[in-house]
């Protein structure tokens, strides 16, 4: 089923749902809440590592509610859209969305990579995420202009009526977005750097890696449009390209085209942003591992020269605001437009120094931080009971758990993160879980009563806050100071 059509089904089911529970955001007992969580015989995989975590947090944090709601969603991945098996003696791990069937690049690498600090006390852990970049690697060579696959390699695609494009068997969906390749990169670099495993780096990963450089390459369209289009018979402009597929033009500069955004919309402008800092960021590991994994050189200069070839064009992209001065524009096109904006789908301008994109005490993000948590911002929303960044996706006045989450990940301000910590608190809707969007007046109304990526994002700032911050973690939520500017400090390296 399309994400769309879940605006309103899930929205109703909400509703019902909070009618029948619409005390629990107000308990502070932990027995006082019910059970969510899918029963133990009904888990599609089991962590030790991730169990033993989740008891140590319900044990240690003051927040009864937030330990609650942890226990639901940072295993709701591994309890409910794993599908872990071996191929060959290989491991081979399909990894759904939630409620929708098929397995996206983008969602199943922010899925799992929560867990990479884990794999090193569990080794059935590390053995799934191997797994998942297998089978990322084996998607990626059968088209890596697609963003969506099912298990079964021979399926035809339930589009394959609608979109006119080269859709091939075993594809869900052929919405070309930078960052469906920049996440599988991602996930392999982390997986090694925490784990030193190269076990997966074998010769389906160096194909599917020339893939992703030939890619972004071909989408730089310095020589004409390249091999991709795509068009939809559709009501929803946001699902199909116009000009015979190829989308609006962009005048060559260096940037990679992008013709569909993370949200699965299509772009206005070709150059979207923060997708093409993702690509500068995920070019540089991967010429790390093949440096010292693959052991080609040609091929670490090659996607090393890209990296960089991007990453000075994007030093062309920023725009005087009469407000908030130099920031990053959401899209251009080359010839002198842009779009302002942001969208809470992850790469967003907000999430650059989560992805380590951007340096997080950069004077030009940190300006566009301050114009994406504005209402000049025209998806950012606020109501009474929580304010964010929202979507195209799911139209106006709706904001994300996932835009709240990344919120507080990226904050270097105290205050902020626990402001980010209540407004997810309360907000769940009763359900126990994150959702999609929601209204910031009424959570009641919420779309996607299961979307595992939400839930684990928010496990993984919980977590972070555990580490970090103990103190958000009492019940009820500390008044705290603002950070000072002064302390905002990174040791990153860009690539």
């Amino acid at each position: 089923m399309h994400r769309r059509k879940f605006l309103q089904q899930t929205a109703m089911a909400g509703a019902g749902v909070m009618v029948a529970k619409s005390g629990f955001s107000r308990l502070t007992k932990f027995d006082d809440f019910p059970v969510v969580r899918i029963p133990v015989g009904q888990r599609k995989f089991k962590s030790d590592a991730v169990e033993a975590l989740i008891t140590e947090v319900n044990q240690k944090i003051g927040n009864k509610e937030i330990a609650w709601l942890f226990n639901n969603c940072f295993p709701n991945t591994l309890d409910t859209t794993v599908d872990y098996s071996l191929i060959a003696g290989k491991p081979d791990t399909f990894v759904i969305t939630g409620d929708i069937d098929a397995m996206w690049l983008r969602d199943s690498t922010a899925q799992v990579t929560p867990y990479l600090p884990l794999c090193k006390k569990d080794k059935k852990l590390q053995q799934m995420i191997e797994g998942v970049i297998r089978r990322q690697n084996k998607c990626i060579i059968i088209d890596p202009y697609a963003n969506a696959f099912y298990k079964d390699g021979s399926k035809k695609s339930e589009w394959i009526k609608t979109d006119r494009t080269d859709m091939k068997p075993g594809v869900h969906e052929r919405k070309w977005e930078i960052d469906s390749l920049c996440y599988p990169i991602r996930l392999a670099y982390h997986f090694w750097k925490e784990t030193g495993d190269t076990a997966p780096f074998d010769e389906h990963w160096k194909e599917a890696m020339a893939l992703v450089v030939k890619t972004f390459k071909e989408q730089q369209r310095v020589n004409g449009k390249g091999p991709y289009s795509f068009t939809r018979e559709t009501s929803f402009a946001t699902d199909s390209l116009p000009l015979g597929g190829y989308g609006y033009p962009g005048k060559p500069n260096g940037l990679i085209c992008s013709m569909f955004r993370p949200s699965d919309d299509a772009t206005i402008f070709p150059y979207l942003i923060p997708s093409n800092f993702f690509a500068v960021k995920a070019l540089g590991q991967l010429a790390e591992m093949w440096e010292t994994i693959g052991k080609d050189a040609e091929k670490a200069k090659e996607a090393r020269d890209l990296a960089k070839e991007v990453f000075v064009a994007l030093q062309q992209v920023t725009v005087m605001h009469p407000k908030y001065g130099k920031i990053y524009p959401f899209e251009t096109n080359g010839y002198g437009s842009i779009n302002l904006m942001d969208d809470a789908n992850v790469p967003s301008l907000l999430a650059l120094p989560y992805l380590e994109a951007v340096f997080p005490s950069d004077a030009t993000y940190l300006n566009t931080r301050r114009f994406v948590l504005s209402e000049d911002n025209p998806f950012f929303f606020k109501g009474t009971v929580a304010e964010g960044v929202g979507s195209p996706h799911t139209g106006l006045d709706m904001i994300w758990h996932i835009g709240i989450s990344m919120r507080g990940l990226t904050s270097t301000d105290v205050k902020e993160m626990a402001e980010c910590l209540e407004m997810l608190r309360s907000t769940h809707a009763g359900t126990g879980f994150m959702h999609e969007s929601f209204d910031p007046s009424a959570p009641i109304k919420f779309t996607r009563k299961w979307f595992a990526w939400s839930n684990t994002l928010f496990g993984e700032f919980v977590w972070k806050m555990y580490r970090e911050h103990p103190d958000l973690l009492k019940a009820p939520v500390p008044e705290v100071a603002a950070t000072p500017p002064s302390k905002q400090k990174s040791r990153w390296k860009i690539f």
